[in-house]
């Protein structure tokens, strides 16, 4: 997920799907689930605070352009959704007044939330005053500012920073050109995939020049374009899955004010219709009048019903505009060009032939734009020998605007430019468009690869989340190669999960060879960027900055930068810059500081070595703060490019080592760790001692006779001189490495947090600081003595950005713990963090936050859950800018009470056959009520895949950098839904883990019957609202090692189904055993004694309960939770579940046997041992008759002699005609292996001459006994022949009218024939059919004159009149037999309507068809619905249903 937050809110590295982001993860607009360290609102990547800086014009002072911008300000342009969700945040960032740093001049603000209006009046700030655009873009505070001033040709200039993004536009402001004029965006590349078309279809052009594109659409050639080989590679994309939701968003209300523009039209005019004919018809009594009528208020409705959202069947949903791509080789290069006709305003623009073609954008550095309405930058590149086309746009604002920060140049704004304007730029886009700009592995593997190909000398990536193993998994391991084989340096954003310990998120901050960077705020950005009333004396870290150490004991955060700015974003935004804040803009920070370090060295010709750099680098950071526990919030410091580049100056003759440090906790545990890290109270009881091995790394090159063999450090190691640290004096190291013991006793402290390091320095060279460090982080944690156990702290002071740390022993047995916060002494509102941070080994961490707000002294209530015997991290801290208006402190009292109703397995697993399951609950600490509650929620379901296929990837795109081929593994599983339902896909033993995971990449596409795909995923399922039917899910996985992709080729997929709240199951519960049978000692609630453990019942869920996709073996599951907080959540409110809630399982049981079917077959006549041979052999043959696939014309010519030899031995028996017309009338449309019409409508008349009407009609007046058997089984027999009898007459319907059809086209071709041959037009009318006889014949009289009908074909006048006759006699026929409004004959129904003219009253039932969900969507419904559209004269409405087409019934499933 990013890291950063567009305007204040502040930007975290971890995926939304963790307690980061500012708890922005519940906002429904949310895109960035993981996007770098930065978090952006899906739905409103324009709704943060920004400022539109416009280009200044030269001779225009910058800040009268910055004057001009603010004064043309509009609130609009922040979205409604992002001001709902930080409306909090938003109070503190806009506040009523504040002034410049710097300047007299105040402004006055003012902001009506609920109305969403924003006012502002501005008296400009003095073209002198330059510190307010310093601070929009801060450099000083890293020494960047200086080190140019001295050096201004080392800004950047030879220098690749490879952007690890949601993409870069390269037509955004300041990322043109560098200071030295060289390109700024030298590649652009969607690593992803998500912008991938399907190219290998191949086409040449006819004798016009046009080919048919993938859409269907006729394209023109460029007459101009070179294609020696004249072969056209054709596809098409879905314009919006390329675009942001923003943008989507954006585009959509500019398209829905055309169509509604259309609609409007088309509503007035059938309105006009309905009012003529009620002027005619004052009151019609005549069947066909009304019918007439009936039909025109149904034309109505219809156009009505399309702005009707709630109506999802007819509601108007814009899938967006199709784009055509072409690609060629013009005998030197790929190209591509593509057809935006569709998107464009205006007919006759975006055609083929008008668009400049391009081929990779590394090549000639080219882009388009699609059109001027969306704005939106694309590039182009080929892959695969032209089988592949790359669109790349990018998914979120946030990728430019990272480039901007690292190597933004405006030549006219100076104080815009970016850190290092002299830098080149690669973009590799990691988030996927698909999954809402989240990175993927596929992504993050491509980029790496691609810089090594680009030789890139740094990589930003400001994207990151949570892990449960820190330094491990593939991305991390390929990382380590980019760093340590080919010399780049790693950046990345620490991630905004602060203010709590061990929150530095994967990779940046958990892994070695990559820089982690913290956000920090100076003075001069609180000024300028955030206009805080008061602005902070000195700068401090962003509150919400995530802290280390990691879970293994490194610092987390090696150094900070500053962490907010206005940087350029792309054009599609219609503004050139944005505020952004978070870890995601301290990275791009940090990297354009190093950027001009590199640049120095590369200028002077000295050798890069990344281990050096980063040494240089932490050696002279600025400290921030002399508290060694301020070490884990800010890292080494504040960068201080001016030092760094002094320090390296006098490192020119070392050796370019690094270290490695491995630290063990006793002998042969196998478990190594990088740092001490002590935080449960059993490590604080005793002193320890740890196995520190250090050994020094030489890059792969290094001379072993002059650079290894004589290597030699005589290290002197240093702990500061604590007593609770012990450590050796010296150590000699060499190339080999040295292994020493320190002494950790933590038995002298007080509790609270304590950190230290032991390091090792040069004792011949001290001035280089220190060589490695072994971080020694101790939380020692408070024990409780008390029963019932209680915490309380009192007096806690809180000025802005103040955080106050607890460390408390959780006692074991502990589920959950209520907490009191009471804040007072303050005359402000203040904003807080509450957190409370457990660790468990191997597992993410359990985090529990919020955010509170104190409008006056007052208190709070919180329960939250706990796991027992694990340290527990209590985290109070005052947000930054909360409070900077006043200068008293708020105070503080907090109580936590511990509780406990600990069931003695953490899940419950109810199994089905048994009835019943026992579940022990103990009191661990102290008096408590058990009141069990359990629902059970969703079905879980099973499967293996049916398919597993593993094959070779693109060569160029996925070759790792020491030429081991990327291979995938594709998996299809196939399953059935019989109820609908919200559906997640699981894959347990992939999911969950994105970086901490051996395989790179896994990414799933749901697609139904007609591949469709309706949703997309990868480590983190989505869930998705399936109807009723049969789906496929494809999994690809991506490695390496062959062997690996074979483990996994029977992975099981498990398929959860969200039961709705009405069928949810509500358990019961008993006291006894037996309760579940005699009814008898239902179980409410007990209050238990201190320690005291009570057993209960629960009770397995009857029969009927269970769902009719519940097949026996799958699983039931929910929670269940065993008592009530006793303060709750909101105001104080107690009798609320407590939070603490365990899972339970129910094992779904096979089901009871039919006792109808058993006691059908005691009735059954016996018979003999020849007639019953005689059956099974007659039963064998039909069985196998109806089982032929029939798939070329050959098979179904030797069926239909079977069939008839078949007929002739059982002329009567009506199972086999049955079968012979759903064989027939199955294959109906399928080319030329189709069996005619003609044979239809006989395979129908069989099934119908062997039905007694009379004998039915008969039986159906008489009522049946239900004890009677016999009559049980006669009316079973009559109910078979009925449903037998109205599916014939309903096939044999179809038929005829097919029939009419085929003869009317038949009869057009040769009037055509006959017409193009005659020099005189005939005035002879037509004599073929007619919907006014037709429709004389269905309801005996005329249709109005104003209902529209098609021109009448040419055919035989008694062919028409018999074919009528015959219709109307077998609808009238069905109608007895069946209800020809349901949806199993409603398609007759339709096209009985459509050919008498009745239009909307056919639209009516086909809509009432297309929307019953027990059957999937087929095509044939859709196009008929097109033809009505099209005969009504509603073009608009037909346009858009055919291009809905393409989206609901696709060729093929779109490429990973």
């Amino acid at each position: 997920m990013l890291s950063s937050h567009i305007a204040s809110s502040s930007c975290s590295g971890l995926r939304l799907g963790s307690t980061s982001c500012l708890k922005l993860k519940a906002r429904k607009g949310c895109v960035h689930r993981r996007c770098g360290s930065g978090l952006l609102p899906v739905q409103s990547r324009l709704q943060g605070r920004s400022f539109r800086l416009p280009n200044a014009k030269r001779g225009v002072p910058p800040h009268n352009s910055l004057g001009t911008a603010i004064k043309n300000f509009k609130w609009q342009d922040l979205q409604s959704s992002w001001i709902s969700s930080n409306r909090e945040l938003l109070s503190h960032d806009f506040p009523r007044n504040f002034s410049v740093l710097g300047s007299q001049d105040t402004y006055s603000t003012s902001m009506d939330f609920n109305e969403g209006s924003y006012r502002t009046e501005f008296n400009y700030p003095s073209s002198s005053d330059s510190h307010f655009l310093e601070g929009l873009m801060p450099k000083k505070g890293i020494e960047a500012i200086q080190f140019l001033e001295e050096h201004p040709e080392y800004d950047g200039r030879g220098i690749t920073v490879a952007i690890f993004d949601s993409g870069v536009d390269p037509a955004a402001a300041g990322l043109q050109v560098t200071t030295d004029g060289k390109p700024k965006v030298i590649d652009v590349l969607d690593c992803t995939g998500s912008g991938d078309v399907d190219t290998s279809t191949i086409v040449t052009a006819d004798e016009d020049g046009f080919i048919t594109g993938a859409s269907g659409a006729r394209l023109q050639i460029n007459k101009e374009w070179i294609n020696p080989t004249g072969e056209w590679r054709v596809g098409s994309k879905l314009a919006f899955s390329l675009f942001t939701g923003t943008l989507i968003n954006r585009l959509k209300g500019e398209r829905k004010k055309k169509w509604d523009e259309k609609q409007r039209e088309a509503l007035t005019e059938a309105l006009r219709q309905l009012t003529e004919f009620d002027k005619k018809h004052l009151k019609p009594t005549e069947p066909a009048l009304k019918k007439a009528r009936e039909d025109l208020q149904n034309r109505v409705d219809f156009i009505q019903k399309q702005s009707d959202v709630t109506i999802f069947y007819l509601s108007y949903e814009d899938n967006g505009p199709v784009i055509d791509a072409v690609v060629w080789h013009d005998g030197n290069l790929w190209r591509a060009a593509l057809d935006t006709q569709d998107m464009e305003e205006e007919s006759g623009l975006g055609k083929l032939a008008d668009c400049t073609p391009l081929t990779n954008y590394r090549m000639e550095r080219k882009y388009g734009v699609f059109t001027r309405m969306d704005a939106c930058t694309y590039v182009l590149n080929i892959f695969d020998d032209g089988n592949v086309l790359s669109i790349v746009t990018d998914c979120s604002p946030h990728g430019t605007h990272v480039a901007g920060i690292t190597a933004a140049h405006h030549p006219e704004e100076p104080l815009l430019n970016g850190v290092a304007p002299g830098a080149q730029i690669v973009s590799c886009k990691i988030g996927d468009t698909r999954l809402g700009s989240m990175e993927m592995g596929t992504g993050l593997v491509r980029a790496l690869i691609a810089v090594v190909e680009t030789k890139c000398d740094l990589i930003n990536m400001s994207y990151g989340e949570p892990t449960s193993m820190p330094n491990y998994g593939r991305f991390i391991q390929l990382a380590e190669e980019v760093v340590n084989k080919h010399g780049v340096i790693f950046v990345s954003s620490a991630g905004n999960n602060g203010p709590s310990l061990t929150t530095v998120g994967a990779p940046g901050g958990t892994s070695s060879s990559i820089l982690s960077v913290g956000a920090y705020v100076t003075p001069s950005m609180a000024a300028s960027a955030h206009s805080l009333v008061e602005t902070p004396t000195e700068g401090v870290q962003y509150t919400w900055s995530s802290r280390g150490p990691t879970a293994d004991g490194d610092i987390g955060v090696t150094l900070s930068a500053l962490g907010g700015a206005v940087a350029p974003v792309p054009k599609w935004t219609l503004q050139p810059r944005m505020l952004m804040n978070g870890t995601s803009m301290s990275s791009p920070c940090a990297c354009g500081g190093i950027a001009l370090v590199l640049s120095a060295l590369k200028a002077e010709g000295r050798k890069i070595s990344p281990h050096v750099v980063r040494k240089a680098l932490e050696n002279t950071a600025a400290p921030v703060h002399d508290v060694p526990e301020e070490t884990l919030t800010i890292g080494r410091g504040l960068l201080q490019v001016d030092r760094a580049y002094k320090y390296l100056q006098t490192c020119e003759e070392l050796p370019p080592v690094h270290y490695t440090v491995e630290v063990g906790r006793g002998p042969n545990t196998g478990v190594t760790f990088r740092g001490v890290y002590l935080r449960e109270a059993y490590d604080c009881r005793q002193a320890s001692e740890w196995n520190i091995t250090v050994k020094p790394q030489f890059p792969e090159d290094a001379d072993n006779l002059n650079q290894v063999v004589p290597f030699e450090e005589r290290v002197k190691l240093e702990s500061g001189n604590l007593s609770w640290l012990k450590c050796p004096e010296y150590l000699l190291l060499t190339n080999n490495g040295r292994s020493f013991n320190i002494v950790v006793d933590p038995t002298g402290l007080k509790d609270g947090l304590h950190y230290a390091e032991v390091v090792g320095v040069d004792s011949e060279a001290p001035w280089r600081g220190p060589l490695f460090r072994i971080p020694v982080t101790i939380c020692k944690p408070l024990e409780l003595k008390t029963s019932p156990p209680v915490a309380s702290f009192s007096n806690l002071s809180f000025v802005p950005g103040a955080i106050e740390r607890r460390f408390i022993s959780v006692p074991e047995g502990t589920t959950w713990a209520e907490a009191t916060l009471k804040m007072a002494g303050f005359d402000t509102p203040r904003r807080f963090y509450v957190n409370a941070v457990q660790l468990v080994p191997k597992q993410r961490p359990f985090v529990w936050s919020s955010f509170v707000n104190f409008q006056s002294p007052s208190s709070k209530s919180f329960a939250f859950p706990l796991i027992g015997g694990v340290t527990m991290e209590l985290t109070i801290a005052q947000f930054w800018s909360s409070g900077n208006g006043s200068h008293i402190p708020a105070t503080a009292d907090v109580e936590i009470e511990y509780h406990s109703l600990l069931g003695v397995n953490n899940e419950v697993l109810i199994k089905g056959s048994e009835g019943t399951a026992r579940v022990d609950v103990k009191a661990a600490l102290g008096s408590e009520t058990l009141a069990p509650s359990a629902t059970l929620k969703k079905v879980r379901v099973a499967y293996r895949p049916v398919e597993a296929k593993v094959a070779p990837l693109s060569a160029l795109r996925d070759k790792l950098t020491d030429g081991r081929q990327i291979n995938a593994l594709t998996l299809t599983y196939k399953f059935s839904l019989a109820e609908g339902g919200n559906v997640t896909p699981r894959i347990p033993i992939l999911n969950g883990r994105m970086y901490d995971n051996e395989f790179e990449s896994q990414f799933y596409m749901l697609c139904d019957s007609n591949k469709r795909v309706l949703s997309m995923g990868d480590v983190y399922p989505v869930g998705v609202k399936l109807s009723k039917g049969d789906y496929t899910l494809l999994l690809h996985i991506r490695h390496d090692n062959m062997n690996h992709l074979e483990k996994l080729k029977k992975a099981v997929l498990l398929l959860d189904r969200d039961l709705e709240d009405k069928n949810s199951i509500k358990l019961g519960f008993s006291s006894h055993i037996d309760g579940v049978i005699t009814g008898g000692g239902p179980f409410k609630s007990a209050l238990l004694a201190a320690g005291e453990t009570r057993p209960f019942y629960i009770v397995a869920p009857t029969d009927d309960r269970i769902p009719k996709d519940a097949t026996p073996g799958s699983l039931l599951l929910g929670e269940i939770s065993y008592g009530e907080v006793s303060v709750g959540n909101r105001g104080g409110n107690g009798g609320a579940a407590c939070p603490s809630k365990a899972r339970i399982t129910f094992v779904v049981p096979p089901p009871p046997k039919s006792e109808d079917k058993a006691k059908e077959k005691e009735d059954g006549v016996k018979k003999n041992v020849s007639d019953t041979l005689e059956e099974e052999v007659r039963d064998a043959k039909i069985k196998v008759l109806s089982s032929f696939l029939l798939s070329t014309k050959e098979e179904r010519e030797e069926w239909e002699k079977l069939a008839e030899s078949f007929k002739a031995d059982y002329p009567k028996h009506l199972q086999l005609m049955i079968e012979i017309l759903n064989k027939v009338s199955g294959l109906q449309g399928k080319e030329e292996e189709k069996f005619s019409v003609v044979k239809i409508i006989e395979a129908a008349d069989d099934v119908i001459r062997l039905v007694n009407t009379d004998s039915l009609a008969r039986h159906f007046a008489m009522k049946c006994e239900a004890e009677d058997a016999d009559a049980a089984k006669v009316k079973k027999e009559m109910e078979k022949q009925r449903d037998a009898l109205a599916d014939a007459l309903y096939k044999k319907g179809l038929a005829l009218i097919q029939l009419e059809e085929d003869r009317t086209t038949q009869q057009n071709e040769k009037s055509l024939e006959v017409s193009s041959t005659s020099s005189t037009e005939s005035d002879t009318p037509d004599a073929g059919f007619d919907k006014e006889k037709a429709a004389e014949q269905s309801e005996k009289v005329e249709p109005p004159s104003n209902v529209s009908s098609p021109s009448k074909p040419e055919s035989s006048s008694e062919m028409s009149t018999s074919t009528t006759d015959e219709l109307e006699q077998t609808f009238a026929e069905l109608r007895k037999w069946a209800d020809t409004s349901s949806s199993k004959y409603l398609l007759l129904t339709v096209k009985r309507e459509k050919r008498v003219g009745r239009l909307g009253s056919a639209l009516k039932f086909l809509g009432d068809l297309i929307q019953d969900e027990s059957m999937p969507p087929q095509k044939n419904l859709y196009e008929i619905r097109i033809q009505l559209l099209e005969e009504i004269g509603w073009s608009h409405l037909a346009a858009y249903e055919r291009k809905w087409l393409s989206v609901r019934f696709p060729t093929s499933c779109p490429l990973f």
